[in-house]
Order: structure tokens, then C-alpha cells, then sequence
């Protein structure tokens, strides 16, 4: 992979997540059943910068779950013989729950399937809204994100790349070419 550019800056992602809090409270009057679950790995720190930029806001904590999708994933074979698995750790019922899924990139729109399939296997949730800190497009199911952060056209020879604590060292979104 070849560097093309920074997208985002540290100040530019926690602009777009501050901006992803207000519109996840506005859309749902409050936080009132609100449940954020992150996607493992990257989307699970994002969720949680999201519920305490809520709790800032609303003077109310949400309750935060991250969410192993591995097993749910249509190229679970494919992918790897032997996946390594991040493990679920939701600590609450999403039956009745408002949740918003957090994930750092949306693509294709498999993962957020299968995202979507693990939650419904652990109950039935009011509503599944989906906040992403990058759209780059290429959709090749019907999905699409309720907040987002930012819209970045990339081609298929492009990835990108979030960069965030605990799994990196620095807070940036940058772009590469694929050898």
C-alpha cells in the first residue's frame, strides 16, 4: 500500500463525532433507550467518544456494547480458515432499544449485515440506525448510513485507513493505493 493522503486529523474526527452526537440525539429526542454498539474492533473506541460526547451533552450516560461480527460474516470461510475472534461484549438487553450501530468505515455494506444479523440474534431492538465515521462508497447491498462523518469517493484500487487509540499510536483517517 502506498500513502496518498490524510483525510482527517485528530481535530477533524472529533469534530465529525461531535457532530454524529448531536444528530444521534436530535433524531431520537433525547438518548431515552438510545444503546450505541461498536463494531470490532476500530468502531468500538468510536462508540465510545460518541456516548461521552452524549453524556455532555444530556447530562445522561448510554450504554455502550462492542460487537464481534466474525461469525455472522458471509466470508467467513473465505476470509481465513481459523478467524480470530474480538468477542461480543453487550451488557445490557437490546429488546425495545433504540441502538446505533458505530462502525469506522462503511463499503460494501456486508459488514453492517452482518452486524445487524448478530444484534437481531440477541433480541429485537425498537430501531438499528447506523453512524460511520467514513462513507466511501461502493455499496453492494442496500445500506446506508443514518450519520456520517464524512464522504470520501475512493476508488476500488484505494483503501481506507482509521487510525485511533488503543490500536494505533495517532487519531487520523488516511487514504492509500493498492500495490
Amino acid at each position: 500500500m502506498n500513502f496518498k493522503s490524510q483525510i482527517m486529523d485528530e481535530a477533524a474526527m472529533l469534530r465529525a463525532l461531535r457532530r454524529i452526537s448531536h444528530e444521534i440525539i436530535e433524531k431520537n429526542n433525547g438518548c431515552k433507550d438510545v444503546c450505541l454498539i461498536g463494531v470490532c474492533r476500530r468502531g468500538v473506541p468510536l462508540a465510545q467518544k460518541i456516548a461521552c460526547n452524549i453524556a455532555e451533552v444530556e447530562g445522561s450516560e448510554v450504554k455502550v456494547g462492542s460487537l464481534d461480527i466474525t461469525l455472522y460474516r458471509d466470508d467467513v470461510t473465505e476470509a481465513k480458515p481459523d478467524p480470530e475472534l474480538h468477542g461480543t461484549d453487550i451488557n445490557f438487553d437490546v429488546t425495545g432499544k433504540k441502538i446505533v450501530l458505530v462502525d469506522d468505515v462503511l463499503f460494501t455494506g456486508r459488514t453492517t449485515r452482518a452486524a445487524i444479523d448478530a444484534i437481531m440474534a440477541l433480541g429485537r431492538p425498537a430501531s438499528i440506525q447506523l453512524a460511520v465515521l467514513v462513507d466511501r462508497g461502493h455499496r453492494e447491498l442496500p445500506i446506508r448510513g443514518d450519520y456520517i462523518g464524512k464522504n470520501v469517493p475512493t476508488s476500488r484500487q484505494e483503501q481506507i485507513s482509521v487510525c485511533i487509540p488503543p490500536y494505533d499510536e495517532r487519531t487520523c483517517v488516511e487514504l492509500y493505493e493498492l500495490d
